[in-house]
C-alpha cells in the first residue's frame, strides 16, 4: 500500500509562520532545510544557542496563539513575515532582532512571558524532539478529526513537514521503529507527535476556534502525525510515493 505527497512545509523561525515548498533536498540526520533554523527565547528561558532545549523556553502558538496566523518566507538568511494585524516584516534574524521584537510583541499576550532575543543553534533546527526530525502527516488523519469537529480546518495547525494521501487514517502510527521511503529519500520513523493547544487557534485569524485536541481525544489519544528521522537524502517532490520498507 503507497500514498502520494500532497504538501511540504518549512517553519523558519519556530512557531512564527510556515512556507510552502514545491520540493526539498533532505540529509541524513538534519531536519528539513530552512525549518525551525531560528527560534525565539522568552524572557524567562534559559536558551543561549549552545545547544538545543525544550519547547517551554520559546515564545509558541500554545501559549499566544495570534503567532499561528504568522506566514513566512526564507530567502537566504533573510526572512519575511506577514500577519493579518501587522504590517509585512523584511529582516535578518541574526543581525536585526530589535525590529522583529518590536514587531512580534503586539502578538503576545500581556500574561505570557515576552519575547526577548532569537537564537540559532548551528547545525540543528530547533525541533520539538530532541533528535533532528521531520514530521510526517497524514491527510486521511486530519480529515477524521474535521469529521469529528464537523467543520473545515487547515492543515497549518499541525505544522508538519510532509503531507501525504492515500493511506488509512491513523496509518503513521504504525510506522514506529520502520522506515519509510518518500521519493528517493528514507526515513526512520521515531515518535508519535503529542499536541498542544497551539493545533485549536485557527491560522487565518489567530484565534482559538476548534477543539482540536477533544476530537483526538475521541481516539483515546493527543497525537497527531509523528516524528522521523532522515536516514537517506534526496530530493523530495509533491507526487512523490510513500510507502514502508
Amino acid at each position: 500500500m503507497t500514498g502520494n505527497v500532497t504538501d511540504l512545509w518549512r517553519h523558519p523561525i519556530k512557531s512564527h509562520g510556515c512556507e510552502a515548498l514545491p520540493d526539498v533536498t533532505v540529509n541524513p540526520g538534519q531536519t528539513l532545510p530552512g525549518d525551525r533554523v531560528w527560534a525565539v527565547a522568552h524572557e524567562a528561558s534559559t536558551a543561549n544557542g549552545s545547544e538545543w532545549v525544550p519547547c517551554a523556553n520559546f515564545s509558541r502558538g500554545s501559549k499566544a496563539p495570534q503567532l499561528m496566523a504568522i506566514s513566512a518566507r526564507l530567502e537566504g538568511d533573510t526572512v519575511t513575515l506577514s500577519h493579518p494585524r501587522r504590517p509585512d516584516l523584511t529582516f535578518q534574524p541574526d543581525t536585526e532582532q530589535e525590529v522583529f521584537l518590536e514587531w512580534v510583541r503586539p502578538l503576545t499576550p500581556v500574561d505570557r512571558a515576552a519575547p526577548a532575543r532569537i537564537i540559532r543553534v548551528p547545525g540543528r533546527g530547533m525541533t520539538d524532539s530532541e533528535f533532528p526530525s521531520v514530521s510526517l502527516c497524514n491527510m486521511a488523519s486530519h480529515r477524521a478529526v474535521e469529521q469529528r469537529l464537523n467543520t473545515q480546518l487547515s492543515t497549518r495547525r499541525w505544522r508538519g513537514n510532509i503531507w501525504f494521501d492515500g493511506l488509512p487514517l491513523w496509518e503513521e502510527f504504525d510506522w514506529l521503529d520502520r522506515e519509510v521511503q518518500i521519493g528517493p529519500a528514507v526515513f526512520q520513523v521515531r515518535e508519535r507527535i503529542t499536541r498542544c493547544l497551539a493545533t485549536t487557534a485557527n491560522p487565518e485569524t489567530g484565534e482559538r476556534d476548534a477543539d482540536t485536541l477533544g476530537a483526538l481525544g475521541t481516539w483515546g489519544h493527543q497525537d497527531f502525525g509523528v516524528y522521523a528521522q532522515v536516514v537517506r537524502g534526496g530530493t523530495i517532490r509533491t507526487g512523490d510515493r510513500v510507502q514502508v520498507l
